[in-house]
């Protein structure tokens, strides 16, 4: 066994990853403070081929520092925008037909893994401020709520992780179909 060299990974091109086929998931940040964090979900984004990011409020956008320096690059290829208002971008992409999915502890949120994403729909994954979540006063705009089952003594992942997770899940579902 060895380690493979970059050039083994086959990986695209800048120019052939924008022409490449994405899923039909865009990723929302709601009021994400940490640059580190929103940085490390653009990877995310950019491993699993997601059509775009939405940074909303006060989510830090590149050419943030923080977000760089975690980001190495995908900041330049995965599409992004700043929205000042999550409930306005949240109300858009509804009108975009647009599923809106949020990663939260609610009343009515399923377990990750009995979500099951429909083919031929689009999906907004919403994700939280690293302390408070997602705003409360968006939870009307939901179509569904989902969590990540966890099974310690802490009640939530760091954002980038929860992020990871999911989309991982959701990538995996969405090429079976």
């Amino acid at each position: 066994m060895r380690k493979l060299s970059t050039q083994e990974l086959n990986r695209l091109s800048l120019e052939e990853f924008k022409l490449s086929g994405k899923i039909p998931v865009v990723v929302v940040l709601d009021q994400v403070r940490s640059g580190h964090n929103v940085g490390s979900v653009f990877r995310t984004c950019d491993a699993f081929g997601v059509s775009a990011v939405y940074l909303c409020g006060i989510t830090p956008c590149p050419p943030n520092r923080e977000v760089m320096k975690t980001a190495l690059g995908s900041t330049d290829a995965v599409d992004w925008f700043h929205h000042r208002d999550t409930g306005e971008l949240l109300e858009s992409l509804k009108q975009e037909s647009f599923k809106i999915i949020f990663a939260e502890h609610t009343t009515e949120s399923i377990a990750l893994q009995n979500f099951t994403p429909g083919r031929g729909t689009k999906y907004a994954l919403v994700f939280g401020n690293e302390v408070s979540g997602i705003g409360a006063e968006w939870l009307p705009l939901a179509d569904q709520v989902i969590e990540i089952p966890q099974f310690g003594t802490k009640h939530s992942f760091n954002i980038s992780v929860a992020a990871g997770i999911v989309l991982w899940d959701v990538w995996n579902k969405l090429t079976q179909l």
